[in-house]
């Protein structure tokens, strides 16, 4: 590990119990700051309502840390948008987010859209699918943007267990992300959970970066936001941890195609000679080849977007 990372590691990564709840509302106080919680889901209803009533038990109302709370349905066939707005989250759909560009299915896309909707000078990010949830998900990483203005993007870290097995969790990361990482951009070899989908950041970074339309959002917005900002800005806190639906082999495939090729962008600047990924299933007269589009599309920073500067300005 390079010393510069080590001594960063020392310098940028905390627990959330290094900021007390008190602490931090004083700081926002002080700082006259907003926060946004965004919820991208997609049928996610047997998790999606808990996750927003402990939000606004815990960090909404008399603790106000929490100003706004948005579920971005991306979709969903169950019943994930009636039971957020049951809880209590405000529910938009994705479709319903700048209308004149069509939408395109990934996680990056919603997330990208729902700058739009939000208005927080912080923006916190929290996939709807964790199970046994704590506020400490989002006070411990927002905390350090309410109480360092140095620090502009941090990202949540945290034991991922897969069948009750501590540490087995987390497959492509360690497989696809960590490689690239390590043998790409060193400097982000610190981060423990570099394809969580629990970061916040400020909403002036957010705005500046483009955000990959699918699974690849989480690499290309870390190290984007490293070049934009550089290594000191970022930071990670520890939350415990992450109990949530794990996906199967073929799916975490595409996940790690997708997550390749954003690296790939980033490294070249170029293309995929074949954005496809082939896999095969056993069907009843042997394997059967299925081929995947790898997602290939961008979107551009949202203050390139018209819709999103006249909001600005008004």
């Amino acid at each position: 590990m390079l010393d510069e990372v080590e001594h960063w590691l020392t310098r940028r990564s905390w627990s959330a119990a290094d900021r007390p709840l008190p602490r931090l509302l004083a700081a926002k106080r002080s700082a006259s700051a907003t926060v946004s919680v965004v919820l991208p889901a997609l049928n996610e209803e047997a998790t999606v309502g808990d996750i927003v009533t402990v939000i606004r038990r815990e960090l909404m109302g008399s603790a106000a840390l929490v100003d706004e709370l948005v579920v971005i349905d991306s979709g969903s066939t169950d019943r994930t948008a009636e039971t957020a707005a049951a809880a209590g989250a405000r529910v938009v759909h994705r479709d319903a987010i700048l209308p004149r560009l069509p939408a395109v299915p990934g996680k990056g896309e919603v997330l990208w859209r729902s700058l739009m909707v939000t208005r927080g000078d912080i923006v916190c990010f929290v996939d709807a699918d964790l199970r046994d949830f704590s506020a400490d998900f989002v006070s411990g990483i927002v905390g350090p943007l309410l109480t360092d203005p140095r620090v502009d993007f941090v990202k949540a870290m945290y034991d991922r267990p897969l069948d009750d097995l501590p540490g087995q969790g987390g497959r492509v990361t360690e497989l696809v992300a960590r490689p690239l990482l390590n043998l790409h951009w060193p400097l982000l070899a610190g981060f423990v959970q570099p394809l969580g989908g629990e970061y916040a950041a400020r909403r002036s970074l957010l705005e500046r970066l483009p955000f990959p339309v699918g699974y690849g959002v989480e690499l290309g917005l870390l190290v984007d936001a490293l070049r934009a900002v550089g290594l000191d800005a970022l930071a990670q806190v520890d939350v415990g941890s992450r109990k949530h639906r794990h996906q199967d082999g073929q799916a975490l495939g595409r996940m790690a195609a997708a997550i390749y090729r954003t690296a790939q962008l980033r490294l070249e600047r170029g293309h995929l000679v074949r954005p496809s990924l082939t896999q095969f299933e056993r069907g009843a007269d042997g394997f059967v080849p299925r081929t995947h589009p790898v997602d290939t599309e961008e979107r551009p920073p949202m203050r390139e977007i018209r819709e999103y500067t006249a909001r600005r300005a008004a």
